[in-house]
């Protein structure tokens, strides 16, 4: 398996949760509600935490960017699955490719944007985002 493989596993995978098994697949991808070009695909929710934790696939365009934003009292992790691109964040700029982790502190407004091969992300939220 190589890195682009892994992205593809996940959206077409399994989620297990307490009492229940969901084929990702069946799963939609929705539109981000505030920036084009941004696709979700929302794996764990808060409904199934008691609004603790929440897991989403972030598919990000070619050249398309999720806009400078924050989200106030969450901790959010970035695991870069697929592709290339940069986030802002933290008073810096980080090249996001795949294996990149990292964890955007609660209220830390950052922006991320797509390489020419888009960026696919699994983006973990603590309590849930939604």
């Amino acid at each position: 398996m190589h890195a682009g493989d892994l992205f593809e596993q996940m959206e077409n995978g399994l989620v297990i949760l307490p009492g229940q098994e969901l084929p990702a697949g069946d799963l939609p991808w929705k539109p981000h509600p505030a920036f084009k070009g941004v696709t979700l695909k929302h794996l764990v929710t808060g409904k199934s935490t008691a609004g603790r934790f929440s897991a989403h696939l972030v598919r990000i365009d070619p050249g398309r960017e999720i806009g400078e934003h924050r989200h106030e009292g969450k901790l959010e992790l970035h695991e870069v699955v697929q592709g290339e691109g940069r986030c802002q964040a933290l008073g810096k700029e980080f090249s996001y490719k795949p294996g990149v982790v990292a964890l955007m502190p609660p209220d830390e407004p950052h922006r991320i944007t797509a390489g020419e091969k888009g960026l696919y992300l699994l983006v973990k939220f603590a309590p849930a985002l939604f």
